[in-house]
């Protein structure tokens, strides 16, 4: 399918499916911020706020190349699709106002430890009264409730106590964090389905709700049947780039480089064993069946580290996808952000940043063909929209100098 083909009735008119829709953003870092970014990008209306000094991610490194002020890489790329308002909601006139938004709001997403914002009086206790319906989600290390409820939690502590870290590696070395902020990514990936399915569910009843969210709990539900094996005391071992239950499948040295090469099922080692130049153990006793092969791994191994040995990581690539087989060769993210099919897809956009230099930023993953979505705006400066946001509840010019001048906003 041709992409014109896909898009082809494509509205223009509006923002996303869930246009017309409004998020309360008090989160900072990532796991939070990453939830109100999936929201954004589906179509709504994020307002994100910040203590007047700003959140964390606006001061972490690295920070984008050739930009005239230091624009975090994080922010610039989790904070997309939002409008900025500095707001101290520690004090009495911050959190009045704070409710007063989200009077307007159909989503409030939090991500401070438990109790914070309702010992501000801005817990879902506290905004339910002023919006009965509302979807109240937060995002914490280990959730609302249970014995560890109200321990600080960041993404390697997820990782870690979750048993995650505990097969991450090499087959011989130490425990191994991801090398992206995982248990923060799929706690607000499982933040953003558990705000969706809410909507779904006030839409047939009226009804809003509290979202409990923990890194722990994200990180356990996406970890496949690990977790139950581990409960039922099935011994897991760590396999580094390999399977348990297939051979050969690694990643393998090229002339250049690496490839990542897989053999899953039997009739994929037939055409293998054809294109590696041993045809005659495309049914060999030792090889034919997968039991064989996860027996004899290391000559299967061997087998094809010579084939790939040989040739460029690009004419491996080309040569099992002609054939039907999977394989990838291993690429940096500077040689992924330049891939043609990753262009096409859109995966990373131009979009101006707030000095108004573009800078190529992470794009929505889901496509849709009627309601397409896009990043509308870069991540938003300090308080930029703070005029326009307070303008929208009624407060004027004179009431946000006051509200200035006492450090409110």
């Amino acid at each position: 399918m041709e992409k014109r083909d896909f898009f082809r009735d494509a509205r223009r008119d509006t923002t996303g499916p869930l246009a017309g829709l409004r998020v309360l953003e008090a989160c900072t870092t990532w796991a939070g911020p990453h939830c109100a970014a999936l929201l954004g990008d589906f179509g709504a209306d994020v307002i994100k706020v910040e203590l007047p000094g700003g959140e964390v991610a606006r001061r972490l490194p690295p920070f984008l190349p050739g930009h005239a002020k230091p624009i975090s890489s994080f922010h610039a790329t989790v904070n997309r699709n939002k409008r900025s308002l500095t707001l101290d909601l520690r004090k009495p006139e911050g959190r009045d106002l704070f409710l007063r938004l989200a009077e307007r709001s159909d989503f409030v997403v939090e991500n401070f430890r438990p109790g914070t914002l309702a010992g501000w009086g801005l817990g879902y206790a506290d905004v339910r009264p002023v919006r009965p319906d509302v979807i109240y989600v937060s995002i914490t290390g280990f959730g609302q409730f249970g014995p560890d409820h109200d321990r600080a939690g960041y993404d390697p502590i997820a990782q870690a106590r979750s048993g995650y870290m505990s097969l991450n590696g090499g087959r011989e070395g130490d425990p191994v964090k991801s090398a992206t902020w995982l248990a923060d990514d799929l706690g607000g990936m499982h933040a953003a389905l558990g705000a969706l399915a809410a909507l779904a569910h006030r839409n047939r009843t009226g009804e809003g709700q509290h979202v409990d969210i923990a890194l722990l709990d994200g990180l356990l539900a996406t970890s496949n049947a690990n977790p139950t094996l581990g409960a039922l005391g099935v011994p897991l071992e760590r396999w580094g780039n390999e399977f348990s239950f297939c051979a050969p499948a690694s990643a393998y040295r090229c002339r250049d480089g690496w490839i990542y090469l897989g053999v899953l099922l039997d009739a994929h080692w037939k055409i293998l064993a054809r294109l590696i130049g041993r045809p005659e153990l495309a049914d060999d006793a030792g090889y034919a069946q997968t039991g064989a092969r996860v027996a004899n791994r290391a000559e299967a191994n061997r087998l094809v580290e010579e084939f790939c040995a040989a040739r460029p990581a690009a004419e491996v690539e080309r040569i099992c996808a002609g054939a039907g087989l999977t394989a990838g060769a291993v690429r940096s993210y500077a040689e992924a952000a330049r891939d043609p099919h990753v262009v096409e897809r859109e995966m990373l956009q131009p979009v101006a940043q707030e000095d108004g230099k573009p800078a190529p930023i992470i794009g929505p993953a889901a496509k849709l063909s009627r309601t397409p979505l896009r990043v509308r705006s870069g991540a938003p400066g300090l308080g930029a929209h703070s005029d326009e946001i307070l303008a929208e509840i009624g407060i004027d010019e004179s009431a946000r100098a006051k509200l200035r001048e006492a450090g409110i906003v």
